[in-house]
């Protein structure tokens, strides 16, 4: 897990785009992989506070990697209603900033869009990643990442059936 003091700000965008362009495209089998098999996935609710432990705050999403592969794997299914067919969506990212620098991981902030066009309406999802990252076998992998909605709530009917 080393070489992470050499990485350069141009790698971790690339790394962050392709997520995106996987996501946008539906490839959720490649995106699974960019994760760490040990890894967590988090989006707390709107209205909590974003770093308290998934255990005692409400949130929206509190995978780790076992639920995080069956996520995926729910979503891949035609019997998943709230997404077949699937959503067309983009993702804007941007402002990528390397918070912290460390042999073992890099702690890496970005923003973020994400559209969501389904039957006939389009949703905005927007706030801020913020991801752990770690070399594995000369790539690099997300070891955790937090999606911080910046939203006062989510539509009326409360769905977030997309990973942002």
């Amino acid at each position: 897990m080393t070489g992470l003091m050499n990485v350069a700000k141009e790698q971790v965008e690339n790394f962050l785009f392709l997520e995106a362009e996987l996501l946008d495209a539906w490839q959720l089998d490649e995106w699974r992989q960019l994760f760490l098999e040990e890894c967590r996935y988090l989006v707390p609710a709107t209205n909590a506070d974003p770093y308290a432990a998934p255990d005692t705050t409400l949130h929206l999403i509190s995978d780790d990697g076992f639920h995080l592969t069956e996520r995926v794997k729910r979503l891949g299914k035609r019997t998943a209603h709230a997404e077949f067919p699937h959503s067309r969506t983009l993702r804007m990212i941007s402002n990528v900033r390397i918070h912290s620098r460390e042999e073992t991981q890099l702690k890496v902030v970005s923003r973020f869009v994400t559209y969501r066009a389904r039957d006939g309406q389009t949703d905005s999802y927007f706030g801020r990643h913020e991801y752990i990252l770690v070399m594995r076998e000369g790539d690099l992998r997300i070891a955790e990442k937090r999606s911080i909605l910046a939203l006062e709530a989510l539509r009326p009917q409360g769905s977030l059936s997309i990973i942002v």
